[in-house]
């Protein structure tokens, strides 16, 4: 299989109401699934650091609560369109629900990430060009 049939698979699996792919051909195999970036995992949860770097998941009882942003999918976190561009967002920056906070390259194709909520940025827990797992934390909003 050449690239541009996995170019045109690709297309198709975007463009298709399939929510998951898998092909498996001689030497060549490619799995697909789509998220729905609209349903980002939000929790209420903060992450504690302590000094010997352990992480301590605390509830937020109060009127002040975190949302951790998850990645919905895997790939490389971008914090601007491009290298000589500004951030989308930064650390102590107010964001609206629906403002874009990254971008997620996957298979070459670049998702934007929305904030789920509107706030200000308390962390950003990837750097640029870095990968970032299924359901990682990406940053937090307060």
């Amino acid at each position: 299989m050449d690239f541009r049939q996995i170019q045109n698979i690709i297309k198709d699996f975007e463009s298709s109401n399939i929510t998951n792919l898998e092909i498996e051909m001689d030497n060549f195999k490619i799995k697909l699934n789509k998220n729905n970036l609209q349903e980002v995992e939000v929790s209420p949860i903060q992450v504690v650091k302590s000094n010997n770097h352990q992480e301590k998941k605390v509830e937020i009882t109060d009127e002040t609560e975190i949302y951790q942003v998850k990645s919905p999918l895997v790939g490389t976190f971008y914090g601007a369109n491009s290298p000589k561009d500004e951030p989308f967002v930064k650390i102590g920056q107010k964001v609206n629900k629906g403002d874009t906070l990254c971008i997620i390259e996957a298979m070459k194709i670049m998702n934007e990430i929305s904030a789920p909520t509107s706030g200000v940025i308390e962390s950003i827990n990837i750097k640029n060009g870095e990968p970032v797992g299924f359901d990682e934390v990406i940053m937090t909003i307060r």
